[in-house]
């Protein structure tokens, strides 16, 4: 019998080519070393496409010649006084309520001694003025005299709060030029949600000065104030409106004119005064006439310019003021629209309709507009105790956050400053400084535009675009209470775009301390 011979082995597997794993490793580590990038340029398109089509689809009032004028224009009352040993009083009440602004609906509202907005306060510079301020909100709220010069501890800032059911009594010698002013909350950050709710008001100084010039100044008939907000409703009629991607904070789909929705106002005379005041919390305005008509603008923030400036355009960032004078012929209607910003704000593009002026079938003549106004002094920087810089930056001033406890600078009183104030970013921005009104030295290293050539508190802040201003520091010293400078869009100012100084007496130290009960964690987000 044969045995069976044993099977060979079997061949050993031949080995793989060596150059081939390394070969597809290097093609995966080539394909990540590519994919990895192209997703990050794509994200960051992915995110500009949306950030853009979101600006593109920014809530805008409806296109010019969309609004019918069907309602006419609501006049604030003026708020009524009463002199007691020598001081005008002022009474003012915050206050809830409910207001129709569109048929058939009511919105919740907050209002100073009404449902919405508030009265004109008027007082005569040197008059000793006081205002007994009651709060009948649920919550803290304070005023803050936008535009005024006073002593910090009267300004109305974060610092000085009034809690829901108390009182405030501000008292302080009004001292400064004719001007149109405002006052509104100043809550730490819940500014925006007061202000959108409805609380704001005029506060007009008169001197001597503009009293004995050729202007129109009847209250309500050739004087109108015309305090210009943005707002959207729900279908419950509340206000409604986010803050989206455009990050200029809560933007409106319908223009109110002192609390009215598609207002006329009825014009009786052949000149009308219309005080400007974009009460807005975000949106920027640039003000003309549909027919391009030509007007004179006779005053800025601070007061009255050196001269009327003939215009047909005149732009306001939130908190800004200008009063122009515009001339009516019989029967003519006109509308005052909003034309797109200055590209360099960022600020959106789209052209409406704000109000109609009716001029009647016969008009009362109106004196000539004088060709001098004031005489304001020649802005000069060389006695300047301090240079500063302030840099706009995302949601910061100078990489900081606003911080109560914190005096961010101090300065001297009776001295001046020259800030130099840019937006280095893509972001619409303002900048408002308290207490002070300022001149504008240079835009650019240029000589400002004649509008900007009058006293200012707020300016609107293009994108690279330097200003040079030079602030003065009059009368008040507290080592303890601050003011504060900020952008006004609202929402930018309680997210902590904000930041505070003292003035004090020479050799003066500071004394700041947060106050009582604050916990700088009140940012509207």
């Amino acid at each position: 019998m044969v045995s069976a011979l044993p099977s060979p082995p079997s061949p050993p597997t031949p080995p793989a080519p060596p150059a081939a794993v390394p070969r597809r490793r290097r093609r995966r580590l080539a394909a990540i070393l590519i994919a990895v990038p192209l997703v990050v340029v794509l994200l960051v398109i992915a995110a500009g496409v949306t950030w853009f089509s979101t600006n593109s689809a920014r809530p805008t009032p409806p296109a010019a010649g969309a609004v019918a004028f069907d309602e006419p224009l609501r006049i604030p009352e003026l708020a009524p006084s009463t002199v007691e040993d020598g001081v005008r009083v002022f009474d003012l009440e915050a206050r809830e309520g409910r207001t129709s602004f569109l048929p058939g609906s009511e919105t919740p509202t907050l209002g100073y001694n009404g449902s919405y907005l508030g009265p004109t306060l008027v007082a005569t510079r040197g008059e000793r003025v006081r205002v007994d301020v009651t709060n009948s909100l649920a919550e803290s709220t304070t005023v803050h005299w936008h535009g005024m010069h006073l002593p910090a501890a009267m300004d109305g800032g974060p610092h000085s709060p009034i809690a829901a059911g108390a009182d405030w009594q501000p008292e302080w010698t009004v001292d400064q030029p004719a001007a149109s002013l405002w006052y509104h909350p100043h809550l730490h950050g819940r500014t925006r949600e007061q202000v959108d709710a409805g609380l704001a008001g005029m506060f007009i100084v008169q001197d001597e000065e503009e009293s004995a010039l050729a202007l129109p100044r009847d209250y309500g008939v050739d004087d109108i104030p015309i305090i210009v907000q943005d707002r959207s409703f729900g279908a419950d009629g509340a206000f409604a409106g986010g803050l989206g991607m455009q990050f200029d904070g809560v933007l409106g789909d319908t223009i109110l004119v002192n609390g009215t929705v598609g207002p006329f106002l009825d014009v009786s005379t052949e000149l009308v005064r219309l005080r400007l005041l974009n009460g807005s919390s975000a949106r920027m305005y640039d003000f003309t006439f549909a027919d391009g008509r030509e007007f004179a603008l006779i005053g800025s923030d601070g007061g009255l310019l050196d001269a009327p400036v003939p215009s047909t355009s005149i732009p306001l960032s939130p908190g800004e003021r200008a009063e122009i004078v515009v001339a009516l012929s019989p029967g003519e209607r006109v509308v005052l629209q909003s034309q797109a910003p200055d590209p360099a704000l960022h600020a959106g593009g789209a052209t409406f309709d704000v109000l109609e002026l009716r001029a009647a079938a016969s008009l009362a003549p109106s004196l000539e507009l004088p060709g001098a106004l004031a005489d304001l002094p020649r802005a000069k920087e060389s006695d300047a105790a301090a240079h500063r810089s302030f840099v706009m930056s995302g949601l910061n001033i100078n990489d900081r956050q606003m911080d109560l406890g914190r005096a961010d600078f101090v300065s001297t009183v009776d001295t001046s400053e020259v800030w130099s104030v840019r937006n280095e970013n893509p972001l619409p921005h303002s900048f408002h400084v308290h207490d002070t009104q300022f001149r504008v030295l240079s835009v650019d290293g240029r000589e400002p535009p004649p509008r900007l050539s009058g006293w200012k508190d707020t300016i609107a802040l293009e994108q690279d675009r330097e200003y040079r201003l030079l602030v003065r520091f009059e009368d008040y010293a507290d080592p303890t209470t601050p003011y504060m400078y900020h952008c006004h869009l609202l929402w930018h100012e309680d997210q902590g775009m904000m930041g505070q100084f003292l003035v004090v007496e020479p050799g003066q130290a500071p004394e700041l301390s947060r106050p009582q009960g604050d916990t700088d964690d009140h940012h509207d987000h």
